[in-house]
């Protein structure tokens, strides 16, 4: 129980200090989203500032700042200044499918780099380790808007085998076709995602498999004659756990701002194309909700990779 609050009061903490610099950081950018309206000379000057009092922007910083947090703490994130709609309704309609998008992408990247990783450590120096290298450095290196460009260009223009933007077909589907058709349109966007990110935990895998290899207890096992499959189940993978639960929890925040750019290009309606749309017309506070939302489900994240870290070795117990 004391751990639990100990992990609350991190997140609340967190959160705080993440608002605060955001908030300035936001308000300190050139450009504002009346800008436009106050170039335009069918707006009169008091029309503007009407809408900033409606807004509360004709407040001190410090209050404006004051008042966003008191109402975020009743779940309350605002109105938007281009649709005038609640925040919160808003990200609650684009949640759902960056989430879904992400957490399969993780499955994905999870499953395959730990066999690619591990399996490369076991054939250290072969031609099966240099495939994988090689793959994994690809990985690494290329652009996911440019492989997502490159994709679309073959499989959706070319081949015409997969749908190039959106969720779904013209014609709605019903029942189980209409997952399907989702998956359709998912495929190549998740594809990127996992592409992009299989390269570094990959490398990363294998770099502690052959730590693990270079163990006594590897070399007893293999002197007995145990074959590589036992030694990976037995040997292997519950000293890998630890750390690659460490790493996924880490690697959350990348995921869901790599997530801005894919929904984007695939022009898929998620919490990334509203945070790019939101951005371009300078609407604090949407970004200010997507910002908030991202920051605390990161936070959630590494705290449950804590808690998992927990679960598979007690000994980390004592550092908490």
């Amino acid at each position: 129980m004391y751990l639990f609050f100990r992990k609350l009061l991190y997140i609340g903490g967190m959160l705080l200090i993440i608002s605060l610099i955001s908030f300035l950081v936001i308000h300190a950018a050139p450009n504002s989203f009346f800008a436009a309206g106050e170039l335009n000379p069918n707006i009169t000057k008091e029309s503007i500032e009407h809408l900033k009092a409606v807004y509360g922007l004709d407040k001190p910083l410090w209050e404006q700042y004051i008042r966003w947090v008191w109402a975020l703490m009743h779940l309350d994130f605002g109105l938007s200044f281009a649709s005038g709609e609640r925040v919160s309704l808003e990200i609650a309609s684009r949640l759902p499918i960056t989430l879904t998008m992400n957490i399969i992408s993780m499955v994905f990247v999870f499953f395959i780099s730990l066999r690619l990783g591990i399996a490369a450590a076991l054939r250290q120096n072969s031609i099966k380790d240099r495939s994988i290298k090689e793959l994994s450095l690809l990985s690494f290196a290329m652009p996911s808007f440019y492989l997502a460009l490159v994709l679309i260009l073959i499989f959706g223009l070319k081949l015409g085998w997969f749908p190039i933007s959106g969720l779904q077909s013209l014609e709605p589907k019903e029942g189980i076709l209409k997952w399907l058709d989702y998956a359709w349109h998912l495929a190549i966007p998740i594809f990127v995602m996992v592409f992009g990110g299989i390269g570094g935990l990959t490398m990363y895998v294998r770099s502690l498999t052959l730590e693990i290899l270079k163990s006594d207890y590897i070399f007893f096992a293999k002197a007995r004659g145990i074959d590589d499959a036992t030694i990976r189940k037995r040997f292997i993978m519950p000293n890998l756990m630890p750390s690659i639960v460490t790493i996924l929890g880490l690697s959350l925040p990348g995921l869901i701002g790599g997530s801005v750019i894919i929904e984007s290009i695939f022009s898929i309606n998620g919490m990334g194309l509203l945070f790019y749309q939101s951005a371009l017309s300078r609407d604090y506070p949407v970004i200010m909700g997507i910002l908030i939302i991202t920051a605390f489900l990161t936070l959630l994240g590494n705290v449950l990779a804590d808690l998992a870290l927990l679960k598979l070795n007690p000994y980390a117990r004592r550092e908490q």
